[in-house]
């Protein structure tokens, strides 16, 4: 059994040091992995990252992340994810990474992904270069993901996860306003976790959403934005298939 603690939207400023790294001690008892689901930060500056590294720096597990929205606020996304790197924090967006974990083969991949809504009410890539630019972004951060995880099966993974900002599925919408789902995620997603398979797809940005839900293929997602689970991290068990 492997056990993936997971937690997003914790929105850290230079006035949080010190609020989560009381729990984040714990992890070394109850899990293998920690999951961070993107926006980190408030606005995604560089000394807030400084405040996320410290955070989490020197776990006693690994710490994988995505970036959210928030985290790419100030425009240097890229300080962001340098300033959480050197705290040992594996950044990804259209990679992963994979961990032996009592020899089982985990991987991760990860992308924030986008917008543009579910089947029957999304986005086109039709229009205005505006509107194919965004379902275009969508759809190469789906790519990606997809990719990865086609990537991870033939390396071997055990497990394969599907860790996101933005929601693959409406499920773990519910509660919020229907007018803003198409801003939350996008059915590329799921389509990408379905085709390539995962064991578990975890994602964060709805805050007033729900933590459960489901791909059309049967994959297990779970929204963790902190709001929804109400708590420092959730924990999730993954059994790997025999043989």
């Amino acid at each position: 059994m492997i056990r993936i603690a997971a937690v997003g939207d914790i929105h850290l400023g230079p006035d949080s040091g010190g609020a989560l790294r009381p729990a984040f001690d714990t992890l070394g008892d109850c899990a293998d992995l920690l999951l961070l689901a993107g926006d980190l930060t408030r606005h995604g500056t560089r000394e807030e990252a400084r405040v996320v590294a410290a955070e989490v720096a020197g776990l006693p597990v690994p710490v994988v992340a995505v970036l959210g929205n928030h985290d790419y606020q100030s425009d240097q996304p890229d300080l962001v994810a340098r300033e959480l790197a050197a705290g040992g924090v594996h950044v990804l967006e259209g990679d992963g990474v994979t961990f032996g974990i009592r020899g089982v083969t985990v991987g991760i991949a990860g992308t924030k992904g986008f917008g543009g809504g579910f089947a029957g009410r999304s986005a086109t890539e039709f229009g205005e270069p505006e509107m194919k630019a965004f379902i275009r972004y969508s759809r190469a951060c789906a790519d990606g993901l997809g990719r990865t995880l086609r990537e991870l099966d033939a390396l071997g993974s055990g497990l394969r996860v599907a860790l996101t900002h933005f929601s693959p599925v409406p499920d773990t919408l519910a509660g919020e306003p229907l007018e803003i789902y198409p801003f939350l995620g996008s059915y590329l997603l799921a389509e990408a976790i379905d085709e390539a398979g995962a064991d578990l797809a975890v994602h964060g940005h709805a805050h007033l959403g729900t933590e459960h839900g489901m791909t059309s293929g049967g994959v297990r997602v779970r929204n963790v934005a902190m709001p929804v689970i109400d708590r420092a991290f959730a924990v999730y068990h993954l059994s790997p298939s025999p043989g």
